[in-house]
């Protein structure tokens, strides 16, 4: 380790621990845990997400809470166009100007806004690359939204909570499977990319971080239609999730499963039992029963 890392200075144009507290005293800036701040302060921690994600030249890639720039300097630094999210008025002034002194040639836009409130309209670009650290009290809500709202991504990799990570990946019958689980996969497959250190972050948070990605469907698994049907079966399924399905689903508003019996027999129909639990079922399971609501209803023979 050179004498420049050893002071916790920045690895040719990233930033070091030392810069990151001098940026953040320059312009007042401290974490706070309404925002689910901590921002990544090594430079080694840095390069290894970037590589871990493939980011190259010929990407367009989207950051979700940028912070003082740590990451974004590593996805910038590899000639990729960058756009940033970040909700923080005073991380948002100052990104910029951090970015193009230490990397001038930098090609980075940033959109000052929060990431649960951004628009297509505003995500003007082909973005093909999800990269962030998330915020950790808000990180599936905001993955979801992004999921959704772009639809040209086919690389994903994000940093949250330990115990978040295992949800998003988690396969259907096991512990933490759940709501997030079934909706994540819709887009791909969800898989845990490795573990990062407590003390790569300041603060040092009280929680294990790990990488969560995907590499998303080729073709889209349905229609938005199916998708939005599927989605609210989930979350119906999942808010009463040690109920059976015949109970559970009773609360989406649909005029076929009003009933116990109505919903076993759409069950029946896509080879469910109304007896089985929400944790049972896979994405594919859950479009089935979508499909089966939205197909037109058989006209009687005269």
């Amino acid at each position: 380790m050179t004498p420049a890392q050893q002071q916790g200075l920045s690895s040719a144009g990233l930033l070091g621990p030392a810069q990151v507290r001098e940026l953040a005293a320059e312009f007042g800036v401290t974490p706070t845990k309404k925002l689910g701040q901590n921002f990544v302060h090594d430079p080694n921690t840095v390069r290894k997400i970037v590589r871990q994600a493939g980011v190259t030249a010929a990407d367009t890639v989207l950051e979700v809470g940028p912070g003082l720039g740590s990451l974004t300097l590593g996805l910038t630094e590899t000639g990729a166009a960058v756009t940033a999210i970040e909700i923080d008025p005073a991380l948002a002034a100052r990104l910029l100007q951090t970015v193009a002194s230490l990397q001038p040639e930098a090609r980075l836009q940033l959109i000052e806004s929060d990431a649960l409130a951004v628009t297509a309209t505003q995500l003007t670009k082909p973005y093909n690359t999800l990269v962030a650290n998330l915020p950790y009290n808000v990180s599936v809500p905001i993955l979801m939204h992004l999921l959704e709202l772009v639809p040209t991504l086919t690389r994903v990799l994000v940093m949250v909570q330990l115990e978040v990570g295992e949800r998003i990946a988690a396969a259907p019958g096991s512990k933490a499977y759940g709501a997030p689980s079934a909706k994540a996969a819709w887009y791909g497959q969800w898989e845990l990319e490795g573990h990062i250190s407590r003390q790569v972050f300041w603060p040092v948070p009280g929680v294990d971080s790990v990488l969560v990605g995907c590499k998303t469907r080729t073709t889209p698994l349905g229609s938005e239609t199916e998708r939005r049907l599927t989605f609210d079966l989930i979350n119906a399924a999942f808010g009463q999730r040690r109920k059976m399905l015949r109970q559970s689903l009773q609360a989406v508003d649909h005029p076929a499963l009003h009933s116990a019996m109505s919903i076993t027999e759409v069950l029946a129909r896509v080879g469910l039992s109304a007896t089985e639990r929400a944790e049972a079922l896979d994405v594919h399971q859950w479009l089935a029963i979508a499909r089966e609501l939205l197909a037109p209803a058989e006209t009687p023979a005269p």
